[in-house]
This record gives structure tokens, sequence and C-alpha cells, in this order.
């Protein structure tokens, strides 16, 4: 590894990060779409739909910020609406951000073109944090093939932010 340059790393990281989290967006709404179709039968599709408030966790997670923020405080479905992909994007820069780090620091940071960090990313944050907040039911209270998608759209957002963060080093 050549220099270590740990504040551009972090730079490079939240860019990538902050892409990444578009890209993840527009996979979940496009192929992960269908892949979530080819894997779920009917029944789970139901099941699914019936756990669903219509709230994603990042609606949530912004409401939970919001009342601890005004003691107590709660958003309107249309408030959190529109927070939510603030939250998204703002957890997707501060991951990218601390890859971006890890990876100025250990090339081991880095394996699988980021797609390892996008597993360890979507075991921490979805089968765990999520579920632990309350933002969405545990990994157990849903079918497992209702985890194909969202896996598939960590991978892609690791890949994206090794992609974008190895371009922005370069670049700069």
């Amino acid at each position: 590894m050549s220099k270590r340059n740990i504040p551009l790393g972090i730079l490079a990281g939240i860019a990538g990060g902050l892409v990444a989290s578009f890209v993840m967006n527009e996979f979940i709404t496009g192929p992960g779409s269908k892949l979530s179709k080819a894997v779920e039968t009917p029944d789970e599709q139901e099941q699914l739909e019936a756990l669903s408030d219509g709230e994603d966790a990042t609606m949530k997670a912004a409401d939970l910020i919001a009342a601890i923020a005004t003691g107590g405080q709660h958003l309107t479905h249309q408030q959190r609406a529109a927070a939510g992909p603030a939250i998204h994007y703002a957890f997707g820069g501060l991951m990218g951000g601390l890859y971006g780090g890890l990876a100025e620091i250990s090339s081991a940071a880095t394996a699988g073109f980021g797609t390892t960090f996008g597993s360890v990313l979507f075991t921490g944050a979805d089968l765990f944090a999520v579920p632990v907040l309350k933002l969405a039911p545990r990994p157990t209270e849903e079918p497992t093939s209702a985890l194909a998608t969202p896996l598939a759209a960590h991978l892609v957002y690791g890949a994206t932010t090794e992609l974008i963060r190895r371009f922005v080093c370069k670049l700069l």
C-alpha cells in the first residue's frame, strides 16, 4: 500500500458512500424488486405486506431522532417520508467515511472490492441494529427470502463505495 492518507481516505469514502447510497436505492427499486419477486413465494410476499406499516427503517429512524432531539415530539408521516432519505444518505456517507479510513489503514478492509464491507454492514445494521432499535422486524420474524434483496443491495453499496473511493483517491 502506498503512503497512508487517512483524511483523504475518509473524504473519498464519504463520496463513495453517498454515491453508493443512491446506487443502492436504484438497485432496490429496479433489479432488487425483480429479485424479491423471483425468490419470494406469494405467501411470503403476503406475509411481508402484513408486517409492513408503510414506513421503512429510515423513516422510523428520522422519527426516533426527532423525538430524542425535541424531548418527545414525533414527526408526521409526511415529515418522516421527507426525512427518511436524508437519514439513508447520512448513514451511507458516514459508513463510507469509516470504510475509506479503514481502507487507508489496512488493505484487508477492501476485501472483495468492498463487498465484504457491504456484507458486514448488512449484518450489523439490517440484521442487528435496526431490529434492536425496533425500526424493523427481527430477521426471524420474516421469511428468509426477504433478506435476499437487502443483502444484494448492501453488496452493491460496498462495491460502489470502493469504486468511487478509488476514483476519488486517484483524482486527488
